[in-house]
């Protein structure tokens, strides 16, 4: 049995993420999907880069694959973020290292499309295999949705499955809000994190 692990953001599930996760179905037998999660106490950690919840995304990606694929809460960090910094100096990044490998028996590789991160996985033995990144990205869906939310004209529809639309459109407060505040995020080593929770835990 092979398992192919899938570590994104998946805000939103978008075509390309489809087209992936199709692509890894063929080359594997077990795909189990990691929506990363930040977690401050027991309150998940959202932003204008990170808008839907755990919950929402696990919704997108069982509307499309139903039950064929493992959707999983293992890829979580937990505030203060700055903990797994630098990577494999310290033990919490090894620590999460050991929770998304949770369940996995057997053969398993991990799937980037970026090379920088295909390095990362490569250190932590995650056995990547690099993919052709795709032209649609997670970002550019975001910036078309935050758009439409200001009232612009926006194609972000193209961009998802049908299905997704819809649970979306069922999000839309959110996406309003989010698209008039400012994005409280910062990129360490690549790698997005929420400025809430990332230094200290909240009181």
């Amino acid at each position: 049995m092979i398992t192919a692990l899938y570590l994104a953001h998946l805000n939103p599930l978008t075509n390309a993420h489809v087209e992936i996760i199709s692509e890894l179905k063929k080359t594997a037998d077990i795909i189990k999907v990691m929506p990363v999660i930040f977690k401050d106490g027991d309150n998940e950690v959202n932003s204008k880069s990170f808008p839907f919840n755990f919950e929402v995304r696990k919704k997108m990606l069982e509307s499309v694959f139903n039950d064929s694929i493992q959707i999983s809460e293992d890829y979580t960090f937990f505030a203060p973020f700055k903990k797994y910094l630098p990577p494999l100096l310290t033990r919490k990044s090894w620590k999460l290292r050991k929770q998304i490998l949770s369940g996995v028996k057997g053969e398993f590789f991990s799937y980037t499309g970026d090379k920088t991160e295909g390095y990362m996985l490569k250190i932590y033995r995650l056995n990547p295999k690099i993919g052709e990144r795709k032209s649609l990205s997670a970002s550019s869906v975001k910036e078309k949705l935050y758009n439409a939310a200001l009232g612009n004209q926006s194609t972000w529809k193209e961009d998802v499955p049908d299905n997704i639309v819809e649970i979306i459109q069922n999000e839309w407060d959110k996406i309003k809000i989010y698209a008039n505040g400012e994005d409280k995020t910062t990129r360490i080593v690549g790698m997005k994190f929420p400025k809430e929770g990332y230094s200290k835990k909240s009181p």
